[in-house]
């Protein structure tokens, strides 16, 4: 098991009142598993993602990262295990105007100490993986809004993470961009590596194998749909 949580809590101060936005979820995930994760908004999915990718931290109970317990874990050493063991794709791309797509997905190996050579041959062998190489010296504004998510993955894979997290990541593409993304996560998955997506687009998360339904920071429904996929 690659991901657990165990009564899972996050609780969110707002002046005198708290607000639960997660109350009490156990959730695991294999390695090697594709699950999205959906919900109305305020339902916790997003603070759900933000967890397990050490984004946030939790208020209780426990979150168990390849048999690890990060719970009380903050700091320098979350960041470094977040580096090592998460790739994140957002909606909005996240990435640097100024800098090149090859600029870009080097980021990451940066700030993990990898040499500028090997980090050249890297960022281009993962966009190559992502099929948009030949766009390796543009900057983002020379780019759709496909290709810039395109950039975004390569960018998430480049230091080999086991666990790629992606939130809304169709969300401001169009259907046939969308599609793309799609296929390259399915077959990134069927490399081995486990992709966890939230999504409000009951299409897209069917092209997982598994969607989580939360609702009112409660995990409502566990639903595997590998069968329609195979």
């Amino acid at each position: 098991m690659i991901i657990e949580t165990q009564n899972l809590v996050k609780t969110y101060r707002l002046g005198r009142y708290e607000v639960r936005a997660l109350r009490g979820i156990n959730f695991q995930a294999n390695m090697g598993d594709f699950v999205a994760i959906m919900g109305a908004s305020g339902s916790g999915k997003s603070t759900m993602m933000n967890i397990i990718g050490c984004l946030d931290t939790l208020s209780s109970g426990k979150y168990y990262l390849e048999g690890k317990d990060v719970s009380k874990i903050e700091g320098k050493q979350l960041a470094a295990i977040r580096n090592k063991k998460m790739g994140f794709v957002f909606q909005t791309f996240n990435l640097l105007p100024t800098i090149s797509a090859e600029k870009n997905v080097e980021l990451p190996m940066i700030y993990a100490g990898v040499s500028k050579r090997r980090r050249k041959m890297a960022a281009l062998e993962a966009l190559e993986r992502v099929g948009i190489a030949e766009r390796a010296h543009h900057k983002p504004n020379e780019l759709s809004g496909g290709q810039k998510q395109r950039v975004a993955i390569a960018r998430a894979l480049v230091n080999k993470p086991p666990i790629l997290l992606a939130d809304e990541p169709t969300g401001n593409l169009d259907s046939a961009s969308g599609d793309i993304i799609m296929e390259i996560f399915q077959s990134l998955n069927k490399e081995g590596v486990t992709v966890i997506l939230v999504t409000h687009e009951r299409e897209i998360a069917l092209k997982t194998d598994r969607i989580v339904t939360f609702k009112d920071g409660l995990l409502i429904n566990d639903e595997k749909i590998k069968a329609l996929n195979s």
